[in-house]
Protein backbone atom coordinates (compact mmCIF):
# COMPACT_ATOMS: atom_id res chain seq x y z
CA UNK A 1 0.00 0.00 0.00
CA UNK A 2 1.20 3.51 -0.82
CA UNK A 3 0.03 6.75 0.79
CA UNK A 4 0.10 10.18 -0.84
CA UNK A 5 0.51 12.99 1.70
CA UNK A 6 0.27 16.67 0.78
CA UNK A 7 2.49 19.36 2.36
CA UNK A 8 3.96 16.87 4.84
CA UNK A 9 1.28 17.76 7.39
CA UNK A 10 -1.36 15.17 6.48
CA UNK A 11 -3.46 17.81 4.76
CA UNK A 12 -5.03 15.12 2.57
CA UNK A 13 -4.12 11.49 2.04
CA UNK A 14 -4.88 8.88 -0.63
CA UNK A 15 -4.21 5.16 -0.81
CA UNK A 16 -3.10 2.91 -3.66
CA UNK A 17 -3.60 -0.77 -2.84
CA UNK A 18 -3.27 -3.63 -5.36
CA UNK A 19 -3.82 -7.30 -4.48
CA UNK A 20 -0.28 -8.53 -5.07
CA UNK A 21 -0.75 -11.79 -3.19
CA UNK A 22 -3.51 -14.00 -1.85
CA UNK A 23 -3.43 -15.61 1.56
CA UNK A 24 -5.95 -18.21 2.72
CA UNK A 25 -6.03 -16.96 6.32
CA UNK A 26 -8.70 -14.24 6.42
CA UNK A 27 -6.87 -12.51 9.29
CA UNK A 28 -4.04 -11.62 6.93
CA UNK A 29 -5.89 -10.58 3.80
CA UNK A 30 -4.76 -7.44 2.02
CA UNK A 31 -7.82 -5.30 2.99
CA UNK A 32 -7.42 -6.16 6.67
CA UNK A 33 -3.71 -5.38 6.61
CA UNK A 34 -4.34 -2.05 4.87
CA UNK A 35 -6.81 -0.93 7.55
CA UNK A 36 -4.49 -2.12 10.29
CA UNK A 37 -1.59 -0.14 8.82
CA UNK A 38 -3.58 3.11 8.62
CA UNK A 39 -4.64 2.66 12.25
CA UNK A 40 -1.10 1.88 13.45
CA UNK A 41 0.42 5.04 11.98
CA UNK A 42 -2.49 7.06 13.40
CA UNK A 43 -3.72 8.67 10.19
CA UNK A 44 -6.95 10.65 10.40
CA UNK A 45 -9.70 8.93 8.42
CA UNK A 46 -11.45 12.22 7.65
CA UNK A 47 -8.37 13.24 5.64
CA UNK A 48 -8.70 10.28 3.27
CA UNK A 49 -9.98 11.47 -0.11
CA UNK A 50 -8.89 8.83 -2.64
CA UNK A 51 -8.52 5.06 -2.95
CA UNK A 52 -7.05 3.38 -6.03
CA UNK A 53 -7.19 -0.41 -6.46
CA UNK A 54 -6.56 -2.95 -9.20
CA UNK A 55 -10.28 -3.71 -9.45
CA UNK A 56 -10.31 -7.29 -8.15
CA UNK A 57 -13.34 -8.38 -6.04
CA UNK A 58 -11.24 -8.57 -2.86
CA UNK A 59 -10.58 -4.86 -3.28
CA UNK A 60 -13.92 -3.56 -4.58
CA UNK A 61 -16.40 -5.67 -2.59
CA UNK A 62 -19.06 -3.56 -0.84
CA UNK A 63 -18.83 -5.56 2.39
CA UNK A 64 -15.72 -7.71 2.64
CA UNK A 65 -13.67 -5.78 0.06
CA UNK A 66 -11.26 -2.98 0.90
CA UNK A 67 -13.52 -0.27 -0.55
CA UNK A 68 -16.48 -1.39 1.56
CA UNK A 69 -14.36 -1.75 4.69
CA UNK A 70 -12.81 1.71 4.28
CA UNK A 71 -16.19 3.36 3.74
CA UNK A 72 -17.60 1.56 6.78
CA UNK A 73 -14.63 2.73 8.85
CA UNK A 74 -15.15 6.31 7.67
CA UNK A 75 -18.82 6.11 8.69
CA UNK A 76 -17.80 4.85 12.12
CA UNK A 77 -15.41 7.79 12.46
CA UNK A 78 -18.18 10.21 11.34
CA UNK A 79 -16.10 11.47 8.41
CA UNK A 80 -17.87 14.18 6.44
CA UNK A 81 -15.63 13.97 3.37
CA UNK A 82 -16.35 11.93 0.25
CA UNK A 83 -14.13 9.00 -0.70
CA UNK A 84 -13.32 8.84 -4.43
CA UNK A 85 -12.54 5.31 -5.64
CA UNK A 86 -10.65 4.61 -8.85
CA UNK A 87 -9.72 1.49 -10.77
CA UNK A 88 -6.02 1.69 -11.75
CA UNK A 89 -5.77 3.46 -15.13
CA UNK A 90 -3.00 1.15 -16.38
CA UNK A 91 -5.02 -1.97 -15.58
CA UNK A 92 -8.09 -0.48 -17.24
CA UNK A 93 -6.12 0.30 -20.39
CA UNK A 94 -4.81 -3.27 -20.56
CA UNK A 95 -8.33 -4.68 -20.13
CA UNK A 96 -9.71 -2.48 -22.92
CA UNK A 97 -7.57 -4.34 -25.46
CA UNK A 98 -9.55 -7.53 -24.81
CA UNK A 99 -12.60 -5.88 -26.41
CA UNK A 100 -10.98 -6.39 -29.84
CA UNK A 101 -11.72 -10.14 -29.61
CA UNK A 102 -8.77 -11.14 -31.78
CA UNK A 103 -7.48 -13.92 -29.55
CA UNK A 104 -7.43 -16.33 -32.50
CA UNK A 105 -4.68 -14.27 -34.13
CA UNK A 106 -2.67 -14.04 -30.93
CA UNK A 107 -3.11 -17.77 -30.31
CA UNK A 108 -1.68 -18.65 -33.73
CA UNK A 109 1.26 -16.28 -33.24
CA UNK A 110 1.94 -17.67 -29.76
CA UNK A 111 1.90 -21.25 -31.08
CA UNK A 112 4.40 -20.34 -33.80
CA UNK A 113 6.71 -18.55 -31.37
CA UNK A 114 6.51 -21.39 -28.84
CA UNK A 115 7.41 -23.94 -31.53
CA UNK A 116 10.50 -21.91 -32.40
CA UNK A 117 11.58 -20.98 -28.87
CA UNK A 118 10.47 -23.96 -26.76
CA UNK A 119 13.14 -26.36 -28.05
CA UNK A 120 16.77 -25.36 -28.13
CA UNK A 121 17.42 -27.10 -31.46
CA UNK A 122 14.57 -25.31 -33.24
CA UNK A 123 15.63 -22.01 -31.73
CA UNK A 124 19.27 -22.36 -32.83
CA UNK A 125 18.26 -23.50 -36.30
CA UNK A 126 15.84 -20.58 -36.67
CA UNK A 127 18.51 -18.05 -35.67
CA UNK A 128 20.92 -19.64 -38.15
CA UNK A 129 18.21 -19.55 -40.81
CA UNK A 130 17.65 -15.81 -40.26
CA UNK A 131 21.39 -15.20 -40.45
CA UNK A 132 21.62 -17.09 -43.75
CA UNK A 133 18.70 -15.10 -45.15
CA UNK A 134 20.38 -11.83 -44.20
CA UNK A 135 17.36 -10.84 -42.13
CA UNK A 136 17.27 -7.51 -40.32
CA UNK A 137 16.28 -9.35 -37.11
CA UNK A 138 18.15 -12.16 -35.40
CA UNK A 139 15.36 -13.73 -33.33
CA UNK A 140 11.71 -13.58 -32.18
CA UNK A 141 10.93 -12.69 -28.55
CA UNK A 142 8.78 -14.75 -26.21
CA UNK A 143 5.25 -13.60 -25.39
CA UNK A 144 4.06 -13.61 -21.79
CA UNK A 145 0.79 -12.29 -20.39
CA UNK A 146 2.62 -11.05 -17.28
CA UNK A 147 4.62 -8.47 -19.21
CA UNK A 148 2.38 -5.67 -20.45
CA UNK A 149 4.48 -4.70 -23.45
CA UNK A 150 5.57 -8.12 -24.73
CA UNK A 151 2.44 -8.58 -26.87
CA UNK A 152 3.19 -5.69 -29.22
CA UNK A 153 6.87 -6.62 -29.54
CA UNK A 154 6.07 -10.22 -30.44
CA UNK A 155 3.44 -9.21 -33.00
CA UNK A 156 5.73 -6.66 -34.64
CA UNK A 157 8.62 -9.09 -34.93
CA UNK A 158 6.42 -11.89 -36.29
CA UNK A 159 4.90 -9.54 -38.84
CA UNK A 160 8.32 -8.36 -40.03
CA UNK A 161 9.58 -11.96 -40.21
CA UNK A 162 6.39 -13.50 -41.58
CA UNK A 163 8.00 -14.79 -44.78
CA UNK A 164 11.09 -16.15 -43.03
CA UNK A 165 8.93 -17.84 -40.38
CA UNK A 166 6.81 -19.54 -43.04
CA UNK A 167 9.89 -20.79 -44.87
CA UNK A 168 11.41 -22.16 -41.66
CA UNK A 169 8.19 -23.91 -40.63
CA UNK A 170 7.95 -25.52 -44.07
CA UNK A 171 11.44 -26.97 -43.63
CA UNK A 172 10.10 -28.54 -40.43
CA UNK A 173 7.10 -30.03 -42.23
CA UNK A 174 4.57 -27.65 -40.68
CA UNK A 175 1.44 -26.45 -42.48
CA UNK A 176 1.68 -22.71 -43.19
CA UNK A 177 -1.55 -22.27 -45.13
CA UNK A 178 -3.17 -20.20 -42.37
CA UNK A 179 -0.12 -17.96 -42.02
CA UNK A 180 -0.23 -17.16 -45.74
CA UNK A 181 -3.97 -16.43 -45.94
CA UNK A 182 -4.79 -12.84 -46.85
CA UNK A 183 -7.43 -12.63 -44.14
CA UNK A 184 -4.99 -13.72 -41.44
CA UNK A 185 -2.28 -11.36 -42.67
CA UNK A 186 -4.71 -8.43 -42.63
CA UNK A 187 -5.82 -9.26 -39.09
CA UNK A 188 -2.22 -9.73 -37.97
CA UNK A 189 -1.27 -6.34 -39.44
CA UNK A 190 -4.19 -4.59 -37.72
CA UNK A 191 -3.53 -6.27 -34.37
CA UNK A 192 0.14 -5.40 -34.70
CA UNK A 193 -0.60 -1.70 -35.31
CA UNK A 194 -3.27 -1.26 -32.64
CA UNK A 195 -1.09 -3.11 -30.10
CA UNK A 196 1.73 -0.69 -30.87
CA UNK A 197 -0.58 2.26 -30.21
CA UNK A 198 -1.80 0.68 -26.96
CA UNK A 199 1.77 0.00 -25.87
CA UNK A 200 2.67 3.65 -26.49
CA UNK A 201 -0.24 4.72 -24.28
CA UNK A 202 0.81 2.20 -21.63
CA UNK A 203 4.30 3.70 -21.51
CA UNK A 204 2.80 7.19 -21.14
CA UNK A 205 0.85 6.05 -18.09
CA UNK A 206 3.81 4.42 -16.34
CA UNK A 207 6.54 6.04 -14.30
CA UNK A 208 7.00 8.03 -11.13
CA UNK A 209 5.57 11.49 -10.69
CA UNK A 210 2.59 10.91 -12.98
CA UNK A 211 -0.27 12.92 -11.50
CA UNK A 212 -3.82 11.77 -12.11
CA UNK A 213 -4.74 14.70 -14.40
CA UNK A 214 -1.85 13.94 -16.78
CA UNK A 215 -2.83 10.27 -16.95
CA UNK A 216 -6.46 11.14 -17.62
CA UNK A 217 -5.38 13.57 -20.36
CA UNK A 218 -3.39 10.78 -22.05
CA UNK A 219 -6.46 8.52 -22.02
CA UNK A 220 -8.70 11.28 -23.41
CA UNK A 221 -6.20 11.92 -26.19
CA UNK A 222 -6.17 8.23 -27.08
CA UNK A 223 -9.98 8.13 -27.22
CA UNK A 224 -9.90 11.08 -29.63
CA UNK A 225 -7.31 9.27 -31.75
CA UNK A 226 -9.56 6.21 -31.90
CA UNK A 227 -12.37 8.31 -33.37
CA UNK A 228 -9.99 9.74 -35.97
CA UNK A 229 -8.64 6.30 -36.89
CA UNK A 230 -12.16 4.92 -37.22
CA UNK A 231 -13.18 7.64 -39.68
CA UNK A 232 -9.98 7.26 -41.68
CA UNK A 233 -10.37 3.47 -41.79
CA UNK A 234 -13.92 3.83 -43.11
CA UNK A 235 -12.48 5.97 -45.90
CA UNK A 236 -9.94 3.25 -46.70
CA UNK A 237 -7.03 5.32 -45.42
CA UNK A 238 -5.06 3.50 -42.68
CA UNK A 239 -2.39 6.20 -42.67
CA UNK A 240 -1.56 5.71 -38.97
CA UNK A 241 -1.35 1.93 -39.31
CA UNK A 242 1.96 1.15 -41.09
CA UNK A 243 1.54 -2.64 -41.07
CA UNK A 244 -1.94 -2.31 -42.57
CA UNK A 245 -0.54 0.00 -45.24
CA UNK A 246 2.14 -2.58 -46.05
CA UNK A 247 -0.38 -5.42 -46.45
CA UNK A 248 -2.86 -3.25 -48.32
CA UNK A 249 -0.18 -2.42 -50.89
CA UNK A 250 0.40 -6.14 -51.51
CA UNK A 251 -3.23 -7.20 -51.95
CA UNK A 252 -6.29 -5.81 -53.66
CA UNK A 253 -7.78 -2.73 -51.99
CA UNK A 254 -11.20 -4.32 -52.21
CA UNK A 255 -9.99 -7.33 -50.20
CA UNK A 256 -8.60 -5.30 -47.28
CA UNK A 257 -11.40 -5.24 -44.63
CA UNK A 258 -11.41 -1.54 -43.76
CA UNK A 259 -15.03 -1.61 -42.58
CA UNK A 260 -14.34 -4.57 -40.27
CA UNK A 261 -11.37 -2.84 -38.66
CA UNK A 262 -13.29 0.44 -38.34
CA UNK A 263 -15.94 -1.48 -36.38
CA UNK A 264 -13.28 -2.88 -34.06
CA UNK A 265 -11.93 0.62 -33.46
CA UNK A 266 -15.46 1.74 -32.62
CA UNK A 267 -15.83 -1.14 -30.14
CA UNK A 268 -12.48 -0.26 -28.57
CA UNK A 269 -13.50 3.40 -28.21
CA UNK A 270 -16.77 2.36 -26.56
CA UNK A 271 -14.86 0.11 -24.15
CA UNK A 272 -12.56 2.99 -23.20
CA UNK A 273 -15.58 5.20 -22.53
CA UNK A 274 -17.21 2.51 -20.40
CA UNK A 275 -14.18 1.65 -18.33
CA UNK A 276 -13.11 5.25 -17.74
CA UNK A 277 -16.57 6.54 -16.89
CA UNK A 278 -15.53 7.11 -13.26
CA UNK A 279 -12.71 9.37 -14.44
CA UNK A 280 -15.00 11.20 -16.87
CA UNK A 281 -17.29 12.01 -13.94
CA UNK A 282 -14.39 13.88 -12.31
CA UNK A 283 -13.48 15.84 -15.46
CA UNK A 284 -14.48 19.21 -14.00
CA UNK A 285 -12.32 18.67 -10.91
CA UNK A 286 -9.39 17.60 -13.06
CA UNK A 287 -9.68 20.76 -15.16
CA UNK A 288 -9.61 22.90 -12.01
CA UNK A 289 -6.12 21.53 -11.41
CA UNK A 290 -4.77 21.15 -14.94
CA UNK A 291 -6.14 24.39 -16.48
CA UNK A 292 -8.12 26.52 -13.98
CA UNK A 293 -8.05 29.61 -16.24
CA UNK A 294 -10.07 27.83 -18.95
CA UNK A 295 -12.79 26.42 -16.68
CA UNK A 296 -16.31 27.75 -17.21
CA UNK A 297 -17.24 29.32 -13.88
CA UNK A 298 -20.91 28.44 -14.30
CA UNK A 299 -20.05 24.73 -14.49
CA UNK A 300 -17.76 24.83 -11.44
CA UNK A 301 -18.96 23.85 -7.93
CA UNK A 302 -20.74 26.75 -6.25
CA UNK A 303 -18.39 26.79 -3.26
CA UNK A 304 -15.41 27.76 -5.44
CA UNK A 305 -17.06 29.98 -8.07
CA UNK A 306 -16.16 33.28 -6.37
CA UNK A 307 -12.56 32.23 -5.80
CA UNK A 308 -12.31 30.92 -9.36
CA UNK A 309 -13.40 34.30 -10.74
CA UNK A 310 -10.75 36.05 -8.62
CA UNK A 311 -8.13 33.58 -9.83
CA UNK A 312 -8.98 33.98 -13.51
CA UNK A 313 -8.87 37.77 -13.18
CA UNK A 314 -5.50 37.80 -11.42
CA UNK A 315 -2.90 38.69 -14.06
CA UNK A 316 0.02 37.84 -11.77
CA UNK A 317 -1.17 34.27 -11.24
CA UNK A 318 -2.01 34.01 -14.93
CA UNK A 319 1.57 34.92 -15.87
CA UNK A 320 2.94 32.30 -13.44
CA UNK A 321 0.69 29.70 -15.01
CA UNK A 322 1.77 30.73 -18.52
CA UNK A 323 5.42 30.38 -17.49
CA UNK A 324 4.94 26.61 -17.61
CA UNK A 325 4.84 26.09 -13.87
CA UNK A 326 2.78 22.94 -14.37
CA UNK A 327 -0.27 21.49 -12.69
CA UNK A 328 1.81 19.91 -9.93
CA UNK A 329 3.49 23.20 -8.97
CA UNK A 330 0.91 25.89 -9.71
CA UNK A 331 -1.34 25.21 -6.65
CA UNK A 332 1.56 26.37 -4.46
CA UNK A 333 1.10 29.87 -5.87
CA UNK A 334 -2.61 30.02 -5.02
CA UNK A 335 -2.89 32.54 -2.13
CA UNK A 336 -4.43 31.81 1.25
CA UNK A 337 -7.34 34.06 0.32
CA UNK A 338 -8.56 31.22 -1.92
CA UNK A 339 -8.83 28.33 0.57
CA UNK A 340 -11.43 26.35 -1.40
CA UNK A 341 -9.27 26.29 -4.53
CA UNK A 342 -6.21 25.31 -2.50
CA UNK A 343 -8.15 22.49 -0.88
CA UNK A 344 -9.49 21.26 -4.22
CA UNK A 345 -6.01 21.29 -5.77
CA UNK A 346 -4.45 19.51 -2.79
CA UNK A 347 -7.06 16.76 -2.92
CA UNK A 348 -6.49 16.17 -6.64
CA UNK A 349 -2.71 16.15 -6.29
CA UNK A 350 -2.87 13.60 -3.48
CA UNK A 351 -4.81 11.06 -5.56
CA UNK A 352 -3.20 8.11 -7.29
CA UNK A 353 -4.14 7.38 -10.89
CA UNK A 354 -2.66 3.89 -10.81
CA UNK A 355 -1.07 1.28 -8.57
CA UNK A 356 2.20 1.51 -10.52
CA UNK A 357 4.29 2.45 -7.46
CA UNK A 358 2.95 -0.53 -5.50
CA UNK A 359 3.81 -2.97 -8.25
CA UNK A 360 7.21 -1.36 -8.73
CA UNK A 361 7.94 -1.82 -5.03
CA UNK A 362 6.77 -5.44 -5.22
CA UNK A 363 9.21 -6.00 -8.11
CA UNK A 364 11.99 -4.47 -6.00
CA UNK A 365 11.13 -6.83 -3.17
CA UNK A 366 11.24 -9.85 -5.50
CA UNK A 367 14.67 -8.80 -6.77
CA UNK A 368 15.93 -8.23 -3.23
CA UNK A 369 14.45 -11.32 -1.60
CA UNK A 370 15.97 -13.99 -3.82
CA UNK A 371 16.44 -17.68 -3.05
CA UNK A 372 20.11 -16.94 -2.35
CA UNK A 373 19.37 -14.61 0.57
CA UNK A 374 18.14 -16.99 3.24
CA UNK A 375 19.14 -14.84 6.25
CA UNK A 376 17.32 -11.68 5.18
CA UNK A 377 15.16 -10.65 8.15
CA UNK A 378 11.81 -8.89 7.90
CA UNK A 379 13.25 -5.78 9.55
CA UNK A 380 16.19 -5.68 7.14
CA UNK A 381 13.88 -6.17 4.15
CA UNK A 382 11.59 -3.41 5.42
CA UNK A 383 14.55 -1.02 5.67
CA UNK A 384 15.74 -1.88 2.17
CA UNK A 385 12.27 -1.31 0.71
CA UNK A 386 11.93 2.04 2.48
CA UNK A 387 15.11 3.23 0.79
CA UNK A 388 14.18 1.79 -2.61
CA UNK A 389 10.72 3.40 -2.48
CA UNK A 390 12.07 6.89 -1.81
CA UNK A 391 11.22 8.95 -4.88
CA UNK A 392 13.75 11.76 -4.36
CA UNK A 393 16.40 10.65 -1.91
CA UNK A 394 20.04 11.56 -2.56
CA UNK A 395 22.41 10.46 0.22
CA UNK A 396 25.06 12.97 1.28
CA UNK A 397 28.07 10.67 1.13
CA UNK A 398 30.52 13.36 2.31
CA UNK A 399 28.40 14.12 5.37
CA UNK A 400 28.07 10.44 6.25
CA UNK A 401 31.80 9.83 5.77
CA UNK A 402 32.76 12.84 7.92
CA UNK A 403 30.84 11.42 10.89
CA UNK A 404 32.44 7.99 10.66
CA UNK A 405 35.44 7.39 12.90
CA UNK A 406 37.63 5.11 10.85
CA UNK A 407 40.20 2.87 12.57
CA UNK A 408 43.40 3.07 10.54
CA UNK A 409 45.87 0.29 11.22
CA UNK A 410 49.45 1.36 11.89
CA UNK A 411 51.80 0.80 9.01
CA UNK A 412 55.05 1.82 10.66
CA UNK A 413 57.26 -0.46 12.75
CA UNK A 414 57.92 0.21 16.40
CA UNK A 415 61.43 1.00 17.58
Amino acid sequence: MFLSIMNGTFLWISMAVPLLFDLKDEKYTCPTQALKFVTEIKLLWDKLVGLTTDGVPAMCGKKSGLVGMVREKMREENCAGELTVYHCIIHQEALCAKALKMEHVMTTVTQVVNFIRAKGLNHRQFKSFLEECGSEYADVPYHTEVRWLSRGKVLNRCFELREEICQFLETKGKDTAELREQKFLCELAFLCDISSHLDALNLQLQGRGRIITDMYAAVRAFKTKLCLWENQMLQGNPCHFPCCQSIKAQISTAVFPCAQFAEKLSVLAAEFSRRFADFDAQKCKFELLSNPFAVDVENAPTNIQMELIELQCNDTLKSKYDDAVGAAQFPRFIPDTMPQLRTQAAQMLSMFGSTYLCEQLFSSMKMTKTTYRRRLTDEHLRSILRISSAQSLSPDIDELASKKRCQVSGLGTSD
